[in-house]
């Protein structure tokens, strides 16, 4: 995702984590089933007509939530519903939503303990529209934080969302990493400024030719169904600490899969791009790089408007407007009302529509790009 940085595979993401031994059961069950009450609210807080009792204040006993950390989730509720509102105005609402948190692993230092849980979620589309896809979700990674008073009781007292990637629709904000500013190569030519695209809606007509350039779009959305979790095993997964983000990667395995060839070369040269299991060159797999290649190459035109967007199409973002984009996705689906909905890793999501980004990223500059 991060552009201009070294980007190290990580071989063995998707594996188990190393766990504790020394974490009797109960524990992990109780800090399995505070995680599970945490997200699950902030799923239920995006839902229509969801009832207002939350599954973390039922918690007593030996675990539940510091005074701190209460007010930090109640804060979150708040922003949440705040989205579900914004999202409501422009034409998307939830009927449903389920969450599903697996413990990976716990790891204990005398009176804190550390525990790393996936989430799943999946959220329900109401049939505004009735051309919407059934549903939307992610699979998320996070670590919380608990700490034992002198009377043995574990308290939650911090969540913190440990993926690369950027709030997915029921997490709230948080500040993007700086990335390293990316250096173009070689030196004599410069790269392509991408144009920023507009997000009023609705978007003026600029309808997209499917046949024009020999490009099976289909397949690409085939790809990014079949590999937005279930991760391709043919290429190296860039997640992890240090890696830089899994995005951009998993967009151009997406577009190869639907026609793009290889042109091979230097692999620091943005005018190249090609990857496989042992290679990638860097605009296969970094953010700006990519727009510099598929700009410079003539495989894409700049979009005037996000909602002009088809199948196959690529949307990038840069969230705190600083010149370096930090994030790549894939449209996946285009409703008949111009709505374009976007599959991406890191976090690992699908069926996302635009509209519901541009609620959750009220300041951030979209950039889109006709394949």
């Amino acid at each position: 995702m991060v552009a201009g940085v070294a980007l190290v595979p990580n071989w063995s993401a998707g594996a188990a984590v190393v766990d504790d031994p020394t974490v009797d059961a109960a524990t992990k069950a109780t800090f399995q089933r505070l995680a599970d009450a945490v997200f699950t609210d902030r799923t239920e807080a995006l839902v229509q007509g969801a009832g207002k009792r939350q599954a973390t204040s039922g918690f007593t006993g030996d675990v539940k939530m510091s005074a701190s950390q209460s007010r930090s989730e109640s804060s979150a509720l708040t922003e949440l519903r705040g989205r579900k509102t914004r999202l409501s105005k422009l034409g998307e609402k939830y009927s449903a939503g389920s969450t599903r948190v697996t413990l990976d692993a716990t790891r204990v230092t005398g009176r804190t303990a550390k525990a790393d849980v996936t989430e799943t979620t999946t959220l329900t589309y109401t049939k505004v529209k009735g051309t919407e896809p059934k549903t939307t979700g992610f699979q998320a990674h996070h670590e919380l934080t608990f700490k034992a008073d002198r009377q043995g009781t574990w308290q939650l007292t911090k969540v913190q969302d440990t993926d690369n990637g950027y709030i997915a629709v029921n997490q709230v904000a948080k500040q993007p990493t700086v990335a390293v500013k990316a250096s173009p190569a070689p030196a004599d030519a410069g790269p392509p400024e991408a144009t920023r695209s507009a997000t009023a809606w609705p978007a003026p007509a600029n309808a997209k030719n499917m046949t024009a350039k020999g490009y099976d779009y289909k397949a690409m959305v085939a790809y990014a169904t079949k590999y937005w979790n279930n991760y391709n095993k043919d290429y190296p997964d860039f997640n992890g600490a240090g890696a830089g983000g899994d995005c951009t990667n998993f967009v151009s395995q997406s577009l190869k899969a639907g026609g793009w060839k290889h042109v091979p070369g230097d692999g620091t040269d943005f005018h190249k791009w090609f990857g496989n299991s042992e290679i990638q060159s860097d605009s296969f797999v970094g953010v700006n790089e990519f727009s510099w290649f598929a700009l410079s190459s003539g495989r894409v035109t700049s979009l005037a408007n996000v909602y002009q967007a088809d199948i196959g199409d690529v949307l990038q973002m840069d969230f705190n407007k600083d010149g370096e984009k930090d994030h790549s996705m894939i449209v996946t689906y285009r409703s008949p009302q111009g709505v374009p909905y976007v599959t991406y890793h890191s976090t690992n999501t699908y069926n996302r529509s635009v509209a519901s980004l541009v609620a959750s990223y009220p300041n951030a500059a979209f950039y889109a790009y006709r394949t």
